[in-house]
């Protein structure tokens, strides 16, 4: 007998995946400052924000994208590719006072094929890593195991940002 592990918030996550998404969900964050909790949003700058993944590969897992919906690297003002930068700066300050990790994958996938979930509006990824955090569910069984409910990330890190007096 198997047991099951039920994962339904993925639903979504496979829906936007299989129909492509209806909406840009960074541009939607992006507009829409007074929803920041709602959204998941940390911290923004006069041109980016930062944000939790509500898919995430791993607890904690963040965002850092411009507002303006463009998809490459060229498109990049040099002032979001500094806001970019430092708010991935800022999220592994935040990351490292609450969650504590051992390590960090930090990266942008510019494509489908790569492995972008939306690739029409550049985003970097901050992953935080720990020891003896890789297992074989994501391999065998097609789920991840997320230790803490999102919220509660959240509540964590927006109260590591708020104490740092980052961004706007």
């Amino acid at each position: 007998m198997v047991d099951a592990l039920w994962a339904p918030w993925r639903m979504d996550y496979i829906k936007t995946v299989a129909d492509g998404p209806k909406e840009c969900f960074l541009c939607t964050a992006a507009l829409a400052p007074e929803r920041d909790e709602a959204h998941l949003v940390l911290a923004r700058t006069p041109l980016c924000l930062l944000m939790l993944n509500r898919y995430p590969y791993a607890n904690g897992h963040l965002l850092a994208a411009p507002y303006r919906h463009i998809a490459e690297m060229g498109e990049l003002t040099s002032e979001e590719r500094t806001e970019i930068m430092d708010l991935l700066i800022h999220g592994q300050t935040l990351l490292e006072r609450v969650m504590n990790p051992q390590g960090f994958n930090m990266g942008i996938n510019l494509g489908r094929c790569a492995g972008a979930g939306l690739p029409g509006h550049i985003h970097a990824h901050i992953v935080p890593r720990w020891n003896g955090d890789t297992n074989y569910m994501s391999v065998v069984g097609n789920v991840r195991v997320i230790p803490q409910a999102l919220e509660e990330s959240y509540r964590l890190l927006a109260g590591a940002h708020r104490g740092l007096g980052f961004g706007v």
